[in-house]
């Protein structure tokens, strides 16, 4: 709204400053990039990162590898689990100490966290590892990566639309400071006489 209203600058008007126009051409240049180049910025940012993401998915699919594991005793407490998807559901998972073959043939054993409520002995369940054995986060999901770059895209897209509109505002309150200071050395040139006139002196 405030755009269409500041349409009646460009109309031929005695009372329209130089001011007035530079500030209507300068909220049509901002309102044309935001809605022509942030877009843009958006996609372009947004494509980046899910080819860089989807690189990622497929690296960590193949170094990555889900094994079969054999519960050997449960430990009593352990450090929390830095991996959001399986702290999320910390109430069905459990520190143990297990054993499993790497994908190289190599014997592990050491402390996991397996997906059980209640382990016991001889209980089994999956991990993922590297190729040597060593517990590694499950591998990014596709969905999760294009759910990151459509964010990032969308992030992408606020921030030129911020700086786009930060940068406007800027200019204008600058504009303004410059008014405002022609308008002192105005009064200032008009003052000793302001409100004499007709008065004969």
């Amino acid at each position: 709204m405030r755009a269409i209203g500041g349409l009646w600058r460009w109309r031929r008007n005695p009372l329209r400053r130089g001011t007035d126009l530079a500030e209507a051409w300068l909220a049509l240049a901002a309102v044309v990039l935001i809605l022509g180049l942030a877009p843009l910025v958006g996609a372009a940012v947004g494509a980046a990162a899910q080819s860089a993401l989807q690189q990622s998915v497929q690296d960590q699919r193949a170094a990555r590898h889900q094994v079969a594991a054999t519960v050997v005793r449960k430990l009593s407490r352990g450090p929390l689990d830095p991996d959001p998807e399986t702290a999320s559901g910390r109430g069905t998972h459990s520190r143990v100490i297990a054993d499993w073959t790497a994908p190289d043939g190599t014997a592990q054993h050491g402390a996991v966290t397996a997906a059980i409520k209640s382990p016991v002995a001889g209980d089994h369940f999956t991990i993922w590892t590297d190729l040597h054995g060593r517990t590694v986060p499950r591998p990014l999901d596709g969905a999760t990566a294009t759910t990151h770059a459509v964010l990032a895209g969308f992030g992408a897209t606020a921030l030129a639309v911020g700086l786009v509109e930060g940068g406007r505002r800027l200019i204008v309150w600058r504009m303004v400071l410059r008014r405002y200071a022609r308008w002192d050395r105005a009064w200032d040139r008009a003052g000793p006489d302001w409100g004499r006139t007709g008065a004969g002196s």
